[in-house]
């Protein structure tokens, strides 16, 4: 008896201070992706904002798990999960090398990137919609695999060497930030928007808008496809 529970504590422990050290490393990658929209954030208002003061930059932090960069017409929402995963036993990367070398780097913990109209916070319209644009994981080494659209999918994936630090945190940032101003937001279909009830309109009355709106609303909105060039392990 006391040997299976000795194995259980062993199990207990190695797994618990696994999973610490990949929350360690995830959130010293967060302070990475804040630090570098504060000074994205600064550049602007220091080379940009008196020749361009219709348009501004604006950085906040909620707390240590999420901040919120503003640019122009757009929020981008960096939120860093607090639970740690491991990629399914299906996913391509756990055929990788570095992988099968050692299991355990299979479990990363995660930040994603979701963009916002700031309208939508700006009017508190709580029915709008946000999207994800990019998500990343890091394990325990401070490696990092991004899955994202267009830009974000073009950074070159190689889990074995991909060090998150400041220089590729900036990397992701500015490349979240184009496909951002790039995404713009589509006419929506004429019928999307035929009926109206009165309580709606009320709530338009009261600022309080009941209205939904994004994006990408009744459009297909899905991840653009990594080719296989972009991908290496």
């Amino acid at each position: 008896m006391s040997k299976e529970i000795s194995a259980i504590c062993e199990t207990l422990i190695s797994k618990g201070e696994l999973k610490q050290s990949i929350f360690s490393k995830t959130l010293e990658a967060m302070d990475f992706f804040c630090n570098e929209a504060q000074q994205f954030d600064q550049y602007y208002k220091e080379n940009c904002v008196s020749q361009h003061p219709v348009v501004n930059v604006h950085f906040t932090q909620r707390n240590p798990h999420e901040f919120q960069l503003k640019f122009a017409g757009d929020i981008l929402v960096f939120l860093m999960h607090t639970n740690v995963f491991e990629f399914s036993r299906d996913h391509e990367i756990m055929r990788s090398p570095y992988i099968k070398e050692d299991k355990t780097r299979s479990y990363c913990g995660m930040i994603y990137i979701y963009n916002f109209l700031a309208d939508s916070f700006k009017y508190n319209r709580i029915n709008d919609i946000g999207y994800l644009i990019g998500r990343i994981l890091i394990n325990k080494d401070g490696h990092y695999y991004i899955e994202g659209k267009r830009e974000l999918a073009q950074i070159l994936n190689n889990f074995s060497d991909n060090t998150i630090s400041p220089e590729s945190a900036r990397e992701i940032m500015l490349s979240a930030i184009e496909y951002t101003i790039n995404f713009d937001l589509l006419v929506p279909e004429y019928n999307n928007d035929i009926q109206i009830s009165v309580n709606d309109m009320l709530q338009i009355e009261n600022q309080n808008m009941m209205l939904k709106t994004g994006k990408r609303l009744g459009f297909r909105f899905e991840p653009d496809n990594i080719s296989k060039e972009n991908t290496s392990f």
